[in-house]
């Protein structure tokens, strides 16, 4: 990424007459064929994130560290890590709410394949991304050929739209992580980009019969693991989950729900 050469015509902190202090960072190092932790230490200072110090410790001591990263803002999702054992954006973390009298790890993200110390291959969920029904609009209304939609069916649904396919949600899935169902369960970030379709006040497209078979929402048991990572406090399993197990409920498991389709059928 060049991080080397970005970094290299930077003042130390120390030099800038920030108040510094060292701190050692247990980094994962290895690929594919296996790997281990290596320290660094490094100086740190106020206001520093957990990305400040692997792009000071690639400048200076490991020009060969990868890492993926983007827009250092928190708003593109690249530089998802576990910190101390916990899923964050590494760009979000600031070094002021950790323990620094000890070791910090940085370590990739579980639930996808490693490539190279920080960075895994997250390939998958593009592939399961194309494999779900796009949006289907209804017919424009009949008086003017517009749409018309209340306001808080719109409202509903923005709040998926905020995702920012940081993928930590997925990796703290244990459906994913633990369980490895790639082939049988998409995951909580496509879960939400299901319901931001099904939510649509628009959309016709009917997804409940994939929900229950090919993208496994069964097998989303509600810990609401996924709602505690995200980084953009998106109510994941309230807003999103739980109301799509409702319609595959009501569809395939109601009595109910059967003769009410079934009267809505005849008529």
């Amino acid at each position: 990424m060049g991080t080397a050469s970005r970094n290299a015509g930077l003042p130390k902190a120390s030099d800038r007459g920030d108040e510094v202090s060292t701190a050692t960072f247990r980094i994962w190092r290895g690929d594919t064929n296996g790997g281990a932790f290596e320290d660094y230490a490094t100086e740190v200072s106020e206001g520093m994130v957990v990305l400040d110090a692997v792009h000071d410790i690639q400048a200076k001591q490991a020009n060969d560290l990868a890492c993926r990263w983007n827009c250092k803002a928190g708003k593109c999702g690249s530089c998802s890590a576990e910190v101390n054992g916990m899923p964050k954006l590494m760009c979000m973390s600031r070094l002021n709410d950790l323990p620094l009298d000890k070791p910090i790890t940085i370590e990739p993200i579980k639930a996808f394949p490693l490539l190279k110390d920080l960075i895994t291959d997250v390939s998958w969920n593009f592939r399961v991304k194309k494999k779900i029904k796009k949006f289907k609009p209804r017919a424009p209304d009949a008086a003017d050929g517009t749409w018309r939609m209340a306001q808080e069916d719109i409202d509903r649904v923005q709040e998926f739209r905020k995702c920012i396919e940081c993928f930590l949600c997925q990796d703290v899935c244990h459906v994913l992580r633990d369980h490895r169902k790639h082939d049988e369960f998409i995951g909580p970030r496509f879960l939400i980009y299901v319901a931001a379709l099904e939510m649509h006040p628009l959309d016709t497209e009917d997804r409940l019969p994939d929900l229950k078979a090919a993208q496994g929402i069964g097998y989303c048991n509600i810990t609401k693991c996924c709602t505690k990572v995200c980084p953009e406090n998106i109510q994941i399993t309230d807003n999103a989950i739980i109301p799509l197990k409702e319609r595959v409920v009501d569809r395939y498991f109601d009595p109910l729900g059967w003769i009410w389709q079934k009267l809505k059928g005849d008529r």
